[in-house]
């Protein structure tokens, strides 16, 4: 072994059963505890590390006998708005994809948190896509209950420091389309939102402005997408733009009507020997009366890293970024980031005064062969700041 793979090995070994990951590695603790002080104890142990240290270093090797080839690694982490926390990531691959370098397999990724300040988090996502490549479909599930600051809605009340007040919240998020391709990279179909939230607790009521504290959205729309990545988890090159109209009707019983457009437009491209440069365009305007749930927000492990998740928060939402990707050494790399964002009312609002400037860095290990653990450290303005624990690359 080397030495690389022997800290990672001895890493998650500490990590690892904690979450009581697999009935042999819980049995093996459990023998460490019976035989304390005896040979059986060494001998067990070193068994332990061993399998770990094996099973992380195998874990990016393709697995062509294996219709499904899933694992799954956790590790601690820190924001500032959930405080530290364990975090646990699990990724799958799986489809014609693994074995046909043609096609991109389909993936699903888990991911669960908890952290001291009571926060707690379980989802699923991921892109099915059939052996012709006809059909795609992406999804993501999210049950959440955690105790959130909240500062009001728009820039002007989010970004006094004054109206940071405390409620508590329990929610579930869902989004769904089915894609079908209309011609190479080009494809369209019908998506589906729904959202849940229940606010109690709540410090200051008055910055929810009169609406509901419990309340539901559930959305019907289409989405149009073209893809030219070569890989939608770790893309090295090509182009990616996204666009969904949604609507959350009156009839169908939301407390609040509207409809939502929003895009995500991204560029990729190799520039040097393990070097990749990522651009990405993303953006969010509301129209009618969305509750102040369903507002457009900023913040989180996807852009604007380093920002308190839903602080800034308003009817629309714009946000860049351009990322460098370094691969460094074996299954280990870094990247660096720059980007701004902003909330606003209406496109008129957007003024250089009310932009949020985002920079940060991230080490990358190599999970899965194009699967990248991340860890990043985001900063913002005032102080902001953040480090985030997630699979997949930030877009």
């Amino acid at each position: 072994m080397t030495g690389h793979k022997r800290i990672v090995g001895i890493l998650f070994a500490v990590v690892l059963p904690v979450f009581g990951w697999g009935e042999e590695l819980a049995a093996e603790n459990k023998a460490d505890a019976v035989v304390v002080g005896s040979k059986e104890l060494t001998e067990t142990h070193h068994s332990l590390v061993r399998k770990i240290m094996d099973y992380f270093g195998e874990s990016n090797k393709r697995k062509e006998q294996k219709k499904f080839d899933f694992s799954v690694i956790g590790g601690p982490y820190y924001t500032s708005d959930i405080g530290v926390g364990i975090g646990v990531v699990a990724s799958g691959v799986y489809g014609h994809g693994v074995t046909d370098d043609s096609v991109p397999p389909s993936n699903v990724s888990l991911f669960g948190k908890i952290s001291t300040r009571g926060f707690g988090s379980l989802g699923i996502r991921g892109t099915h896509i059939s052996c012709s490549e006809a059909q795609r479909f992406n999804y993501r599930v999210e049950f959440l209950a955690d105790p959130s600051d909240f500062w009001g809605i728009g820039y002007k009340m989010d970004n006094n420091s004054a109206n940071e007040s405390e409620m508590h919240r329990i929610g579930v998020q869902f989004s769904g389309d089915a894609l079908f391709r209309l011609t190479q990279g080009l494809y369209l179909g019908p998506a589906l939102m729904y959202d849940f939230v229940r606010a109690s607790r709540i410090e200051r009521p008055d910055l929810l402005e009169g609406q509901r504290s419990t309340t539901w959205a559930g959305g019907v729309g289409a989405t149009l997408s073209y893809d030219t990545r070569d890989v939608l988890t770790n893309p090295h090159r090509g182009f990616y733009l996204t666009v969904t109209q949604g609507f959350y009707p009156k009839f169908i019983g939301n407390h609040y009507a509207f409809s939502r457009t929003s895009f995500q437009a991204d560029w990729y491209r190799s520039m040097w020997r393990g070097g990749i440069v990522a651009l990405d365009l993303r953006g969010v305007m509301s129209y009618g009366n969305p509750s102040w749930y369903m507002l457009a927000s900023t913040g989180g492990s996807y852009y604007l890293r380093g920002y308190y998740e839903g602080r800034y928060r308003d009817k629309g939402m714009l946000a860049f970024q351009a990322e460098v990707r370094q691969k460094v050494w074996r299954r280990s790399g870094a990247v660096a980031w720059v980007g701004a964002g902003t909330v606003f009312a209406r496109p008129s609002q957007i003024v250089m005064r009310h932009l949020l400037p985002t920079l940060g860095v991230g080490y990358r290990w190599e999970f899965k062969e194009n699967v990248n653990v991340r860890l990043d450290v985001g900063f913002g303005k005032s102080g902001q700041n953040g480090v985030m624990f997630n699979i997949n690359e930030a877009f």
